[in-house]
């Protein structure tokens, strides 16, 4: 465990995490893993590229559905931005981050403005456009066409 989540990365990601609201004593279920061991799992899981049904039971995190669903919960959340937040900070406090190299890529992101009336996005369907295999047999086939029909209009 501690090779996936050093005790340092914990400390700066505890705090987005979201409180867990106490159950109440219950009979029976099993009891609630814990949010390191929950991530400790993700991590793994991220980091090896398994499927989560393969998580090995042997790292303690619980099941793969159960790091799953605590990774879903903590998206809805918005932990994962406060965490990558958080990250960027710190490194940009230490001066590990090299801004030189950092390219964006606002393809995605919406202009804040935006345009008056959306843009005509030009057709992508089918169009009579000459074929680049058979060009050259259609111009023979309609050479010999042209040919036919001056030979049928000559008189006899």
């Amino acid at each position: 465990m501690a090779e996936l989540l050093s005790d340092e990365l914990w400390g700066v990601i505890v705090p987005h995490l979201p409180k867990r609201k106490r159950r109440a004593k219950r009979k029976g279920g099993r009891p609630p893993v814990a949010d390191r061991a929950a991530l400790t799992g993700i991590l793994f899981v991220l980091r090896h590229g398994l499927p989560w049904g393969e998580l090995p039971r042997e790292l303690k995190c619980g099941s793969g559905v159960t790091c799953w669903r605590r990774l879903v919960a903590w998206q809805k959340a918005g932990v994962w931005a406060r965490v990558w937040r958080a990250l960027l900070e710190a490194l940009h406090q230490q001066e590990r981050l090299q801004w030189e190299r950092v390219a964006l890529d606002g393809s995605a992101i919406p202009a804040p403005r935006g345009g008056s009336r959306r843009v005509a996005t030009p057709p992508t369907g089918a169009k009579s456009a000459p074929s680049t295999t058979s060009w050259s047999i259609n111009k023979v086939y309609r050479l010999q066409r042209r040919s036919r029909r001056r030979t049928r209009m000559i008189p006899r």
